[in-house]
């Protein structure tokens, strides 16, 4: 693309090194020395995916007027960056890769990830469906992008809102190249839940409807003791005594988990604390090996 002239010879691949404990950033820093359109950022310590993106777009937008993000592990397809950039040509601030397909997921995976993103809409939360973090945005979107203060990040949720014209481009998803995913099952449950409360309130307003069912239900079965018991039919029922008594705790304790999770954002947001820390910066501009 800029041998073409497509975009401006200046143009850098920036990569984010997530305080990596192995020679990852060795290797960025050696990139960097022989060829200058390498560049890096090392965070201080391990902050995870989002913050490590959300750090390398903010440091992207004090020099470029486009930046595309996208995953380290070759899976998404560079081959469709050049849509992506002929999509803002047309007047798009944010261009979404969204994947055409998930046959070479396992069935857990494709199974739990499109219910994620159908849960997220029916919560009302604006969201694309099966677009990830492979996108370009112009640099008035990294500047509107820098309002957000939150502490939670759920860049996926938060881009939408910012309103400016878009366009999506599909592609197919490749395999990892190499390397092992850092993503579990467990890491992707918690990214989906924080998600989901750092977006909508519905799952408050579902408890208190859960609570107010259950307190229907109870006042109706109270009335209906009493009723049996001055008609003098009250029968010892151990077994459905047992069975409410853990159904009602049941539901109390997933009630006040919930809440907890919310009450933990905001003491989390509440203390500001920086999302990242930047401890280092391969920027050198050197002359690049490819120049004459």
């Amino acid at each position: 693309m800029i041998l073409n002239n497509y975009i401006s010879s200046n143009s850098k691949i920036l990569f984010i090194d997530d305080g990596s404990k192995d020679t990852t950033w060795d290797i960025i820093e050696d990139l960097n020395t022989n060829d200058d359109l390498f560049i890096g950022l090392k965070l201080s310590r391990n902050r995870g995916h989002q913050n490590a993106l959300l750090a390398g777009l903010m440091d992207a937008k004090e020099h470029a007027d486009i930046a595309i993000s996208m995953d380290a592990d070759l899976q998404d397809d560079i081959n469709v960056i050049d849509k992506f950039v002929e999509e803002y040509y047309r007047g798009n601030d944010i261009v979404y890769g969204v994947r055409s397909k998930r046959e070479k997921d396992t069935f857990l995976k494709r199974f739990t990830a499109e219910s994620f993103y159908k849960f997220m809409k029916a919560l009302g939360v604006d969201i694309i469906f099966n677009h990830a973090d492979y996108r370009l945005m112009s640099k008035r979107t990294l500047e509107a992008l820098s309002q957000f203060k939150e502490v939670n990040l759920f860049l996926r949720g938060i881009i939408p809102l910012i309103g400016f014209k878009s366009s999506i481009v599909v592609y197919e998803r490749n395999e990892r190249f190499a390397g092992e995913s850092k993503y579990p099952l467990k890491k992707m449950l918690n990214f989906a839940f924080d998600g989901i409360t750092s977006f909508s309130i519905k799952p408050i307003r579902i408890i208190t409807a859960i609570g107010s069912i259950i307190f229907i239900i109870s006042t109706l079965f109270l009335m209906y003791s009493l009723i049996m018991k001055f008609l003098g039919k009250t029968v010892v029922g151990w077994t459905s005594i047992v069975c409410s008594i853990w159904m009602i705790g049941g539901i109390q304790l997933l009630c006040l988990g919930v809440i907890g999770e919310y009450i933990g954002k905001i003491y989390n947001e509440v203390k500001s604390r920086p999302k990242y820390i930047i401890e280092k910066r391969a920027y050198g501009e050197k002359k690049s090996t490819n120049d004459k």
